[in-house]
Formats: C-alpha cells, structure tokens, sequence
C-alpha cells in the first residue's frame, strides 16, 4: 500500500470497528464482512470485490499489532497538524516559541523516525521524512525516500477460506484452493505499460516518487503528482491493467493442512500471495480454517471425546467393547461396576501432535430400556429383591431427619 493510503484510508470504518476494538472484535468484523463480500459469493460484482479488497487490506494492517500501532501514530499526527503548513504537536507550529521554528539547525524527521517503519507500509520515516529542513536530495532522509518510492515493493496479503470435514481436521489434508486475488498482469507482465513500451523515469521528482516544497523555515515532502508517488511514468498504458501492472485473477493453489488445525485457525503460506510490485516479494497468503462437527466425535483440545452406551449388565459385571476411532478401531476394557458418566482414557488415539498425540475419551452412557417383557421386569424385580440394597443411604437418612442440615 503507498504511503498516502497509510495516511488517508480509515481501516476502522472500513471495518465497522470502533478505533478501541480489540483483536477479537477487529477479526470477528472482519470474518463477517469477508464471508458476505468474497468474489465467489458475489460473482460480476465489481463493488463488492472493490468492498472485498478494502476490508482485506484493512484487516492486514489492524490485525498486525506493530502495524496497527504505526497506523494511529500516524492517523494521529496527521490529524494534529503534521504533514501541512501551521503546526506539529508539541509546539513545532510555524511562529511557535519553543519548538524549531526559529532554530538554526534544520533536521531530517526522516532520520529520526526513519527506522520506526521496519520495511512495511513506507514506515513513519517515509510518511514524515520532510517536514522539517533539510527536504531537498541531499540529505539521508531523502535519499531513503527515493529508494523507497522506485525500489521494490511487497505484494499484499491475501486471506481466504477452507471448509474441511472433522476427519481431515484432525489428520491433515492436501486440498486445492480457488480463490480469486490480486495477481502480475499477464499482457504487460506487471511493468504496466502496453507491450513493446516501457516507464520512463518521472521528469518532475527525477525517480525519487516525492516532491519538496518549502514554506518559510519548513519544508514539506508529498507524493509526486505527476507520476503519484511511483517514481516512473507510463505514457502508454497497458490496455488490460490499465497502468496498475496487477489483474484481478482466478488461480487454483495446492495447500496442505496440517494435521490438527481447529476451527478458525489461520495457517500462513509465505509467498502465496499477491506478487510484489517492481521485483519485491509477493505478500503471503492466509487461510482461515471452519471445521464441520462430526456425528459420533468432538474434540477437547488435543483429545477426541466419544460417548459410548452399554448395557446395565455390560456396566455391573464389566466388559470388553470395540470402540471407533478415526483410523481405525480399538478394544476397550470397561471395569465391572462401571457408572454411568465415567470416563476412560485410550491413550495416543486423539489428535497428532508433536511430541505425543492426544488420548480418545471414552464416556459411558448406561442405557436403560424403555421397555420391558414380562420376563424381562419378573428378572429386575427379583435381582432387586436379591440385592436387597439402598443406593442413596444419604438422601435416605436426611429425609428421616426431616431434611437437610
């Protein structure tokens, strides 16, 4: 993104976010906007891929916390003043009594901010580099602008989503991936100009994509009008980008998905992104991860939990049962006098994972006929007399004493 959309576009609104939001509020906004502007959802919709593109490139900045906090530094000084003629805050404006008005030696802002951008979004050195004295080619400031303005430039991020089934959840899948995303332009191969021509470099800022202009002690730095903060001037345009050298394009991506993802992890492909402009890396590519409920499993954590009913005889003078699990099956001891509710463990049956995978948890459900034969009810009726016991002794004993104390 150039340094004027970094100053310009209001990421919160294009998310619906308040400028407070938290990590959570940021993404759930963002999950629900993308799932109702995604291209595949909106077919031939130019406003809505256009929408798409903005919620996007909003998320990529807000949901990066050092990102975000360049992005309010900036709104903020922005919006104080910085940036045009009358005031900085802290008593910098023009006439002011404290500030470096009137000072004798004029410094390169670009110098001290010039590492807070750590190479992403043009960083808070390219956006305030020429504020102050010392705008023109000469100094160091300057000369990292220029760099900036015609060197190479990363590819965006780009985000989209996979539905898998539990079973591929939990044991990693190969699946291929449609999407549509930012993408080199074929015609002109991203250089932006119609074939057989090419950019020349821009007359009025030489190459360097700003342009200084100065006001009494100050001197102001703003994207070069001319060429738009490029550096470079394409007088014929390439008649399918349009200049922009980048075509909106349908690609199919073979993505493997690790075994034990949930629902709504987000697993990073480096370089699978938008390719980056001018020879700079592409972005990377994010996919979001739903996963669909099983009929027999869940999952808690890294175990995989399962219910399994037995019969009262089953539960009282124990058992060996075959179990399901997702690659197979298992035996399973189930102890005589066996409650209804517990739980037993069959260790290394869950979810791989590094180091040790999870367990299966078995719960046992007591299964209670609703019906009985004649034969079946004289059978219980006399192993209750054989038993001849009280299962509650102290519910028993408190309603005796005429209740609970």
């Amino acid at each position: 993104m150039s340094t004027r959309d970094f100053i310009e576009k209001d990421y919160y609104a294009a998310l619906g976010v308040p400028k407070d939001a938290d990590a959570a509020a940021i993404k759930k906004a963002y999950r629900k906007l993308a799932r109702d502007l995604h291209p595949d959802k909106n077919p031939n919709n130019a406003e809505a891929e256009a929408r798409f593109k903005d919620v996007s490139e909003a998320y990529d900045v807000l949901s990066d916390e050092k990102r975000r906090a360049e992005y309010d530094e900036a709104r903020r000084l922005f919006g104080a003043g910085a940036g045009r003629a009358g005031g900085f805050p802290g008593g910098f404006g023009g006439g002011g009594g404290g500030g470096f008005a009137g000072g004798s030696q004029p410094f390169d802002l670009g110098d001290l901010l010039g590492q807070t951008g750590g190479g992403r979004a043009g960083g808070l050195g390219d956006l305030f580099g020429g504020l102050f004295g010392g705008g023109g080619s000469g100094g160091s400031g300057a000369r990292a602008r220029s760099q900036a303005a015609s060197g190479p430039a990363r590819g965006q991020d780009v985000e989209t989503e996979a539905t898998l089934s539990f079973e591929e959840a939990v044991l990693g899948v190969t699946v291929p991936l449609r999407m549509q995303s930012p993408g080199s332009c074929p015609t002109c191969n991203g250089t932006g100009a119609k074939p057989g021509t090419s950019p020349h470099t821009c007359p009025v800022c030489q190459g360097a994509g700003v342009t200084s202009r100065s006001q009494g002690a100050f001197a102001f730095s703003e994207p070069c009008r001319n060429c738009r903060g490029t550096g470079s001037v394409i007088e014929d345009p390439c008649p399918t980008c349009a200049g922009s050298g980048i075509t909106t394009q349908t690609r199919t991506i073979t993505v493997r998905i690790p075994a034990g993802v949930k629902d709504g992890q987000r697993i990073r492909l480096p370089g699978k992104g938008a390719p980056g402009r001018r020879g700079g890396p592409a972005g990377d590519l994010f996919v979001v991860v739903h996963v669909t409920d099983h009929d027999l499993f869940g999952r808690k954590g890294d175990d995989l939990t399962l219910t399994v009913p037995v019969s009262f005889a089953e539960a009282t003078l124990g058992t060996t049962l075959t179990v399901p699990t997702l690659d197979g099956s298992v035996s399973l001891k189930v102890p005589a006098g066996t409650t209804s509710g517990r739980t037993l463990r069959v260790r290394g049956r869950g979810v791989p994972a590094k180091g040790r995978a999870g367990d299966l948890l078995v719960t046992v459900d007591v299964a209670v006929p609703a019906r009985l034969t004649s034969a079946q009810r004289k059978a219980i009726e006399a192993l209750a007399e054989e038993l001849d016991e009280d299962p509650r002794p102290q519910i028993t004993a408190a309603v005796r004493n005429g209740g609970a104390r």
